[in-house]
């Protein structure tokens, strides 16, 4: 299949915005590390620390997936621009498959983060509320 130099371009958009928005929970993960206080914590202590250490470290993966994304996106354009057709278009396809890659990652960091808020949620021992609806949509 032959593939223009804008199509490899449409993706820079989309990488970029992801890449930002990975720093962005990078740096969120970074300011709850810091502020962690072990004394503060009760028994899940290890648990939150090995959920932060799984967590940094998918977002570094994410990253480099999405870095080496972009970096094939752009040798792709060049390739296609030097008018080999075949080889550009095969490392378009390696681009999107680290781009899919990257995106698998963000969706087990997210799964991770939300185990580590239910683990957070159990320690301050609240009831839980249990709202009735009729059918009308109504709280009762």
């Amino acid at each position: 299949m032959d593939i223009t130099l804008t199509t490899p371009a449409m993706l820079f958009p989309a990488i970029s915005l992801l890449l930002l928005a990975y720093t962005n929970r990078f740096l969120a993960l970074a300011s709850v590390i810091r502020n962690f206080d072990l004394e503060k914590e009760n028994t899940n202590s290890n648990a939150q620390i090995k959920n932060l250490r799984q967590r940094i470290q998918l977002i570094k993966n994410m990253q480099a997936a999405g870095i080496a994304s972009f970096f094939m996106c752009v040798l792709s354009m060049l390739a296609i621009y030097a008018n080999y057709q075949t080889v550009g278009s095969s490392i378009f396809a390696c681009s999107l498959v680290l781009l899919l890659y990257s995106l698998w990652l963000s969706v087990r960091e997210i799964r991770i983060s939300i185990e580590a808020l239910d683990m957070h949620l159990s320690q301050l021992n609240l009831p839980t509320k249990k709202r009735v609806w009729n059918t009308k949509n109504q709280k009762k």
